[in-house]
């Protein structure tokens, strides 16, 4: 179940790469998830779950911008399977199967950027606009890393 929850943070950081971050560290700072005496303990830390949450609003707000680049260049890419490896990582520590998390957390966020880019662009096509597949992809992004890390609790 723990390397499920880890492959699906990484989806979530797929779709919005601080968004899975933000969910991790709140949970960690509630004490949902216990990180302490992990690599990953700084992610409890008082001031994390706040700077992230205001990273996180600004990829929201940056997402809908028509000039911002695609999640496929190398550098969206890249920070998208960091963040899952990070985000899977800290799911599966608290098990001791960090690098396990690790792994499926870099598989989830290929999954979630490649397959969050897809439906996106199919959304947007039905839609004839972007913003409302936009939104509706912020709407899962949030809701599936917060069903995660409550999960994971």
């Amino acid at each position: 179940m723990i390397l499920v929850l880890s492959l699906l943070i990484g989806v979530a950081a797929g779709l919005r790469a601080v968004t899975a971050p933000t969910a991790v560290s709140w949970a960690a700072y509630l004490g949902w998830l216990p990180l302490g005496g992990t690599p990953l303990a700084f992610l409890g830390h008082v001031a994390a779950p706040w700077v992230l949450t205001v990273l996180a609003i600004g990829e929201l707000v940056g997402d809908q911008l028509p000039n911002t680049p695609s999640r496929k260049v190398p550098v969206q890419f890249g920070t998208r399977i960091l963040t899952g490896a990070l985000c899977g990582a800290a799911i599966a520590a608290p098990s001791g199967q960090l690098l396990f998390g690790l792994g499926a957390g870099v598989a989830g966020a290929v999954l979630g950027t490649l397959g969050g880019a897809a439906a996106r662009a199919r959304l947007a096509q039905a839609f004839g606009r972007d913003l409302p597949a936009a939104l509706i992809e912020d709407a899962v992004a949030i809701g599936g890393a917060l069903l995660v890390v409550s999960v994971a609790r």
